[in-house]
C-alpha cells in the first residue's frame, strides 16, 4: 500500500498566442504548484478498481481511469490495482485536480507494475490525457509551451502564500473549450509577458504579483456572470491583484506576508465562502 499526494496548481501567467493547425491553441504559461493536495492510495489488486470520497467526482469520466488504461495499453497487459482517491482540490475550478490525479496515477502505477518507464516516456503519454498532465509530472514552477506538453522546469518561485476563493457556481460542461472559443484575436499575445516572468525567475530578481496575467480574464466574467461580484467582494475583504486560476472560476491572490494571508482567509471563512489557504511549493512539493 502506497499513499501519494497530488497537488493543485495556479497559472502565474497564461497567454494564448493563437490557434494551431491541429485545432488546439498555442499557449505560453508559467504554472506553479501549491500545497493543496488530493490523496491517492494505491494497493495491489488483480483488477483495476477506483473509489472516491466525493460523490460528485465521477471516476468513469475522469482522467485517472484514462491514465490507467493508457499505461495498460503501453504495457500490453491488463494489470490491476485498487486506487482510493480523497478529494480536497475543488472540482472543475481551474486548479488542475483531475490532471494532477492522472499524473499521480501514471507515476505510481508505473512503479507498482514495475514497468520501468522513464519520466520522458511518461511525458510522451501525458498529452493524450490533457494539457496540464505533463506539468504535474514536474511540479514546482515551470514554463509550459505548445498545447501544454512542452515543460521546462524553472527556479522555485520565492515562497508566497495563496488565498483561494471558489464561487459556488454550477459545473459548466466544456468550460475550457468555451473560454477558448470566446477569445478574440485581440486577446492573443506574443508570449512576452511570460518570457519577462521567466527571466525574473531565472535571474533571481524581485517577483511581484503585478507580473501575473491570465488572458481568460478577458472573457470569463461574461461566461460566469456573477464572477465579478465575487472578485469585487474578495477585494473588499482585503485581497489584491486578484486573478483567475486557470480556466476558473476559482480566484486567487498571492501574498508574501503569512499574517495578512491568514487574516484574509479567516475573513472569507467567517462569511462562509469556500476558500483555501496554501503555500507555493518547489518541485519537492509535487507528486509525492
Amino acid at each position: 500500500m502506497v499513499d501519494v499526494k497530488a497537488p493543485a496548481k495556479i497559472n502565474l501567467t497564461l497567454e494564448v498566442l493563437g490557434e494551431r493547425p491541429d485545432g488546439f491553441h498555442e499557449i505560453r504559461s508559467v504554472i506553479q504548484t501549491i500545497d493543496l493536495y488530493d490523496s491517492l492510495r494505491f494497493r495491489s489488486n488483480r483488477r483495476l478498481r477506483f473509489s472516491c470520497d466525493n460523490p460528485e467526482f465521477i471516476v468513469e469520466e475522469s482522467l485517472v481511469t484514462r491514465a490507467a488504461a493508457l499505461l495498460q495499453e503501453a504495457g500490453g497487459s491488463s494489470r490491476g490495482a485498487t486506487i482510493d482517491i480523497k478529494k480536497r482540490i475543488p472540482l472543475v475550478a481551474g486548479l488542475g485536480g483531475d490532471s494532477s490525479d492522472a499524473a499521480a496515477v501514471l507515476s505510481q502505477l508505473n512503479k507498482l507494475w514495475k514497468m520501468g518507464l522513464s519520466t520522458e516516456q511518461l511525458l510522451e503519454l501525458a498529452p493524450g490525457l490533457g494539457s496540464d498532465v505533463a506539468f504535474f509530472l514536474y511540479g514546482g514552477t515551470a514554463l509550459v509551451k505548445g498545447r501544454g506538453e512542452e515543460v521546462t522546469a524553472l527556479p522555485p518561485l520565492p515562497r508566497r502564500w495563496v488565498v483561494l476563493l471558489v464561487p459556488p457556481f454550477s459545473r459548466m460542461p466544456e468550460k475550457t473549450a468555451k473560454l477558448y472559443a470566446s477569445l478574440k484575436p485581440s486577446h492573443y499575445t506574443d508570449g512576452q509577458i511570460t518570457e519577462r516572468l521567466v527571466k525574473v525567475l531565472n535571474e533571481g530578481r524581485g517577483f511581484k504579483p503585478s507580473m501575473l496575467f491570465n488572458t481568460f480574464e478577458n472573457v470569463a466574467f461574461e461566461l460566469f456572470p456573477r464572477l465579478k461580484l465575487y472578485r469585487d467582494h474578495f477585494i473588499k475583504l482585503g485581497a489584491y491583484n486578484v486573478h483567475l486560476a486557470g480556466s476558473g472560476p476559482a480566484l486567487f491572490t498571492m501574498m508574501d506576508d503569512q499574517f495578512q494571508a491568514e487574516n484574509l482567509y479567516a475573513r472569507c471563512q467567517q462569511q462562509n465562502l469556500e476558500s483555501y489557504l496554501a503555500e507555493t511549493t518547489d518541485s519537492e512539493g509535487g507528486i509525492k
